[in-house]
């Protein structure tokens, strides 16, 4: 089991920790993404670790962070985990945190990314649209799911 913790002040260290599980998760899952893409959008991530309204992390039994989420409105905007916490059950632990204090609704995917849609799509979610183009304009396209 994990520790979930809200991160209501983000001090530097800590947002650097998640930029790290960023990294190391996007290496496990997003293989769409070159070297390049990931060095340009690595900023990006820190500023929205830093903006979005409701964000957490989870800690295991040793105390390391293994993995955030990040929530805005109804829409879980970001969830990242670490490539050695994966499959163990703390996206479901995330997904029902998010579920029950939040009443989220919506998620967006990576089209390329068929292990996140599978999970989403365990979890309860559809399809319901598709764009072709990211938020920042970029040729990733994405599916737009609801619960």
């Amino acid at each position: 089991m994990f520790q979930i913790i809200a991160l209501h002040e983000r001090p530097r260290n800590i947002l650097r920790e998640l930029g790290e599980i960023w990294k190391e998760a996007v290496a496990s899952t997003h293989f769409f993404l070159t070297e390049e893409d990931k060095k340009k959008l690595y900023p990006l991530v820190l500023d929205a670790l830093k903006n979005v309204p409701f964000l957490f992390m989870a800690k295991n039994e040793q105390g390391a962070i293994q993995g955030f989420m990040g929530i805005e409105g109804r829409k879980i905007e970001m969830l990242f985990i670490h490539p050695h916490a994966q499959k163990q059950g703390l996206g479901r632990q995330f997904f029902i945190h998010a579920q029950n204090a939040y009443h989220i609704q919506y998620v967006d995917v990576n089209e390329q990314n068929p292990d996140a849609l599978r999970f989403y799509q365990k979890m309860g979610f559809t399809p319901f649209g598709r764009s072709e183009y990211d938020e920042l304009g970029n040729h990733f396209p994405l599916l737009h799911l609801k619960l």
